[in-house]
């Protein structure tokens, strides 16, 4: 059952509510959808599962990890139910997010927080079960590093992409965790700590050029919000350009390092051709600073972490 049909049932807070009281336009679909995020969702279940496959290859009943990513759903729309909570002050000044329920009105707090409350319940007991203790605990480790963390540092300081980058990274060890990870490196077979954290230090790193990429494209709506991003602290760019380009430069190798535990020259090929492409729409960007450039990374930095997840899942499996 996917996330938006969970939140169907389990959010009457927000199916009470009439048509009429919504703003134009809104359907109960697309709130759910604003709500959950599902292309972020998707994102972190696909780190989940590829860190699965690195450290344990397909397992002979494919169900606990179907049931893990369920429950990794549920966790993740919980964080952003609770991030929209935390942050509907700020969304009411910003065009591109002032129509999201909270924001907008068409959901309470209390029935935010209640949503908030049922899908984090339901997804942690659905990831003991399906994936044990250890999982469990990364991704409510990831959960309260987004939402107690990131999201108020947002106010407060520039700083908040490292620890917002730290959250987008922390899936890959659910992954990790619930294919026996700590147990096959005790047992002397490293190959899947290796994957694992070639790939937790390749979503760690890849963020900074994509959130730099969207902060550039929003900065004036950032600053009116009063949002503490890098490219409003410096109008000019520089930083963010600086900070995006050492990002993917220092990707190349995090990405080169997938290859190790398969030892596959067609992943390391690919690995090395995806980290590069990305380097160099960075280094565009750090270089022009414009909307055009800014764009064009942001979409480089979709088409990479697609192309190197896809590598990893199908040439990188453990030998």
């Amino acid at each position: 059952m996917t996330p938006p049909q969970q939140i169907a049932i389990a959010a009457p807070a927000i199916a009470a509510e009439s048509v009429a009281e919504r703003g134009a336009g809104a359907t109960l679909a697309t709130d759910v959808a604003q709500l959950v995020r599902p292309k972020i969702a998707l994102m972190v279940l696909a780190t989940v599962a590829t860190g699965f496959w690195l450290t344990a290859g397909r397992p002979a009943d494919v169900r606990p990890l179907l049931w893990l990513l369920v429950g990794t759903a549920l966790v993740a729309a919980s964080s952003s139910v609770a991030n929209q909570i935390l942050e509907r002050g700020t969304d009411r000044l910003m065009p591109r997010t002032a129509d999201r329920p909270l924001a907008a009105g068409r959901l309470t707090v209390a029935g935010g927080w209640a949503l908030a409350a049922v899908l984090l319940v339901a997804g942690t007991a659905i990831s003991v079960v399906a994936g044990g203790l250890p999982a469990t605990a990364a991704a409510l480790a990831t959960w309260l590093l987004y939402v107690a963390a990131y999201t108020p540092l947002k106010r407060i300081s520039p700083l908040n992409t490292a620890v917002g980058a730290v959250a987008g990274a922390l899936p890959v060890a659910i992954g990790w965790l619930a294919a026996d990870g700590p147990a096959r490196l005790a047992a002397g077979d490293p190959r899947g700590a290796v994957g694992a954290a070639a790939l937790g230090a390749v979503l760690y790193l890849w963020q900074f050029p994509h959130f730099m990429a969207i902060a550039w494209l929003y900065r004036r709506q950032y600053a009116a919000a009063g949002l503490q991003m890098l490219t409003v602290v410096d109008p000019s760019g520089l930083r963010a350009g600086g900070q995006s380009l050492a990002a993917a430069l220092a990707m190349i190798p995090a990405a080169l390092a997938l290859a190790v535990p398969s030892a596959g020259i067609r992943l390391f090929l690919a690995a090395a051709l995806a980290a590069i492409v990305y380097a160099l729409a960075a280094v565009r960007f750090a270089i022009r600073r414009d909307d055009a450039s800014a764009r064009a990374l942001l979409l480089t930095s979709l088409g990479t972490l697609l192309g190197l997840l896809t590598a990893a899942v199908v040439l990188g499996r453990p030998i």
